[in-house]
């Protein structure tokens, strides 16, 4: 891989031309949508099916290469994850009664990260997504990759926390460390990213931060978690979905290579928009606010729009309190080494891909809802150049229902 600054050239922000050139490689598991946390729990899969729907039907999938990821294996999440905490989770199926109650505290399952079916095929997809993203990275087949099943930034290297088991950043991030030498992390969840921060608390090769022109990064990693935008839920701020995808549109204006991931979020229906707006800024597009008829139209009623109208609430951050932030920042930014140092070591080995039946591509399989599976809808254009870039709309054909549904 070439080195910081010899890599894939990035386009400016700016729209036009340049977009359609930015190579961008989605990752997405057809089956990630049909696992699920239990009755009334807050972090639903579902979402990452309902924002590849929304991606699809904007016809934004003929600007991207569509991969599906190859499940992590035991030995690829133990790169991070303890050994007994592996096993705990592989085998950590069926009936969560019969699980040991010393392993259940131990690890940390229970009600926030619940014990439910298929939870280490869960994980072992989300992780393969991530690793795979940075492995396109790695070998310079992408200068852009996206896994919105990923970004569980709250998992442990023992124990499970926020809803997250498998902490997929830390397992992509030390298989960039393999070609890069520095890394910038950049999470703007409302929530701490405490499970990187462990991770790579001792090194200077992962940096956690939110200004990167002082760190000279080879590679950036974005975590995308929409829980800000669930507002009144969570009691804190309420930002929009082209808000949020600002900072993805800054930095991608720099010229490296950039991972975006999944993460929180408590609206089912605010994340779907806002990973589907993401993945139009990652290709240059702009898309047209009125949403395109879908598979799950009826949750995005009463206004059928792809952007949120946000609430003003006061700004309770007082000034010193913002000036003391500021300085405590600057004097750690201070301290930082520009570049790193490492020692000459053999470079771990690459993850290998699992032997796997061929798959006939053009039958396709049963499923209970309508998911793309590679070829186009009818409804889609087959004219990339409808396709309009940043300064234009992407124009959409759009069904409007009376009927509107709650998405509790």
């Amino acid at each position: 891989m070439a080195a910081s600054g010899e890599g894939a050239s990035l386009a400016s922000a700016a729209g036009g031309e340049d977009g359609r050139r930015r190579r961008v490689s989605y990752f997405y598991e057809p089956s990630i949508g049909d696992y699920y946390y239990g009755q009334g729990h807050p972090m639903k899969p579902h979402r990452i099916r309902m924002a590849h729907s929304l991606v699809v039907h904007y016809g934004l999938h003929r600007l991207l290469e569509l991969s599906r990821p190859y499940p992590a294996s035991d030995a690829d999440i133990r790169r991070f994850h303890s050994d007994d905490y592996v096993a705990f989770l592989a085998s950590a199926t069926g009936n969560p009664a019969l699980l040991d109650a010393r392993a259940v505290k131990r690890f940390n399952v229970g009600e926030d990260c619940p014990v439910f079916d298929g939870l280490f095929p869960f994980c072992q997809a989300s992780a393969g997504g991530s690793i795979g993203a940075a492995v396109k990275l790695n070998r310079g087949d992408a200068d852009i990759t996206v896994n919105w099943a990923g970004g569980l930034h709250h998992a442990k290297k023992g124990e499970a926390s926020g809803f997250c088991y498998v902490n997929d950043i830390v397992l992509a991030i030390l298989e960039l460390l393999k070609f890069h030498r520095r890394v910038l992390y950049v999470d703007i969840d409302v929530h701490h990213g405490d499970g990187v921060e462990e991770a790579f608390f001792t090194t200077n090769r992962c940096i956690i931060k939110k200004v990167m022109e002082v760190y000279q990064p080879d590679v950036v990693v974005l975590q995308c978690g929409a829980d800000s935008l669930a507002g009144d839920r969570l009691g804190c701020f309420n930002l929009s979905v082209k808000g949020h995808a600002d900072c993805l549109r800054y930095l991608r204006s720099f010229n490296i290579p950039m991972m975006v991931l999944g993460g929180g979020g408590y609206t089912i229906r605010n994340v779907a928009r806002c990973w589907c707006y993401e993945t139009a800024v990652a290709v240059g597009v702009e898309p047209d606010n009125k949403l395109p008829y879908n598979d799950y139209y009826e949750y995005f009623g009463p206004d059928y729009n792809l952007h949120i109208q946000p609430r003003s609430v006061e700004n309770l951050n007082s000034t010193k309190d913002l000036e003391n932030i500021k300085s405590m920042i600057l004097d750690h930014l201070s301290k930082i080494e520009h570049v790193p140092s490492t020692q000459f070591h053999d470079r771990p080995s690459d993850p290998e891909a699992p032997e796997q039946e061929e798959e006939d591509m053009d039958k396709r399989p049963p499923q209970r809802s309508r998911l793309w599976s590679g070829g186009a809808y009818e409804s889609d254009t087959e004219d990339p150049d409808n396709m309009k870039t940043e300064t234009n709309d992407l124009s959409a054909s759009s069904v409007m229902k009376d009927e509107s549904n709650d998405d509790s």
